[in-house]
């Protein structure tokens, strides 16, 4: 991997921006994505997209649209000792979320956080913890009274994102970062956009970011009804199921990008499966066959306006929606070309083969 692609990713992944509290991605996104295309458009909820726009104004339009939000929490009350009752923004494991290090936002300024947990010591003589729910996890900022935190300028509503540093393991093969799902396809949108700044398309081009995925795909409904999109391809990144074994499990770290043909939310259509096949074979991109219990904005994205056939070009990680996903430099080099070429490969003809209807 080359060192710019590294630190690009560095710098997505470090950025700390939950759902609906996406503005620091959304700066980034824009500054990088200017000047790479022809204009850049927002949806009303903050979704951010660069338009390549075709000589022809009945080319086909492709959309390709990574979401910028990862998952956190919003502060939902302060109590009289200081300390916030939150609530998540996201799927949490209850499991990984005590004894962490996060960031509060708030409007007067940034402030380190931990969220809390029992030491051992406490648990003794008793019969253990019970089951940890999320709701009973207090987050801690060191303030000694609600007073003194609403004068620091904390407030209900308020975001608090984890705080991690991105590394590489010590083979050089693989990234320990958070917010993989999904800064990687921020990261693979910024990368395609390089990679075909001088190349003629057969459509008009239209790449970004959605807002709000982790809490029920919701900007993806509005960009999608803004642009109109004939096809719909989501860059996210779904969970790997590779720890104890890879036999009848889906998502294996370094066996490439996702042939994503099912999860609860879309069906992968036939014909939109035979031209990704074709791509990755003719290119030779690696690729798995997965199927996920998750889903993406490609689920809702396919059922708006009269039906935009969508899929997802993904990768795996190891433990996502925590604060330290591991993922493979192999996967993310396949993922990429695999966007590079399958955008190459569309114009009108193509996109009418999968379209029905065309």
């Amino acid at each position: 991997m080359e060192e710019k692609t590294f630190q690009r990713i560095k710098e997505l992944t470090e950025l700390q921006g939950t759902s609906g509290f996406e503005d620091d991605i959304r700066a980034y996104m824009k500054e990088q994505i200017t000047p790479l295309v022809d204009e850049v458009q927002y949806d009303g909820l903050g979704g951010i997209f660069g338009l390549r726009h075709h000589e022809s104004s009945d080319a086909p339009k492709v959309m390709v649209a990574a979401h910028m939000d990862e998952v956190g929490f919003m502060l939902a009350q302060i109590q009289d000792n200081g300390l916030f009752r939150v609530v998540p923004l996201g799927g949490w494991n209850p499991y990984v979320v005590s004894a962490q290090r996060f960031t509060l936002k708030t409007r007067k300024g940034n402030y380190p956080c931990i969220s809390s947990s029992v030491p051992p010591h406490l648990l003794r003589g008793t019969s253990g913890q019970k089951q940890v729910e999320v709701a009973d996890i207090l987050f801690d900022a060191g303030f000694e009274s609600k007073e003194e935190a609403e004068s620091y300028g904390v407030r209900p509503g308020d975001s608090i994102v984890p705080l991690t540093e991105t590394i590489k393991t010590a083979n050089g093969k693989n990234i320990i970062s958070k917010s993989w799902d999904n800064r990687y396809g921020c990261t693979v949108v910024l990368e395609a956009l390089e990679a075909l700044k001088d190349e003629k398309l057969g459509h008009t081009l239209i790449a970004g970011a959605n807002v709000q995925e982790e809490v029920g795909l919701r900007g993806s409904k509005v960009s999608v009804n803004k642009f109109e999109p004939d096809l719909f391809f989501a860059v996210d990144c779904s969970a790997a199921d590779d720890l104890t074994t890879k036999k009848g499990t889906y998502g294996h770290l370094g066996e490439g990008t996702l042939m994503r043909i099912y999860d609860p939310g879309l069906i992968m259509l036939p014909r939109l499966r035979e031209y990704l096949l074709d791509t990755a074979e003719t290119h030779n991109i690696p690729y798995q066959y997965f199927v996920s219990k998750g889903g993406t904005d490609a689920g809702a994205a396919h059922t708006q306006n009269n039906g935009a056939p969508s899929t997802v070009i993904g990768v795996v990680g190891r433990y996502i929606h925590t604060h330290q996903t591991m993922f493979s430099i192999r996967d993310f080099e396949a993922a990429r070309e695999m966007l590079i070429q399958t955008l190459k490969g569309l114009d009108r003809s193509t996109v009418n083969t999968i379209v029905y209807g065309k």
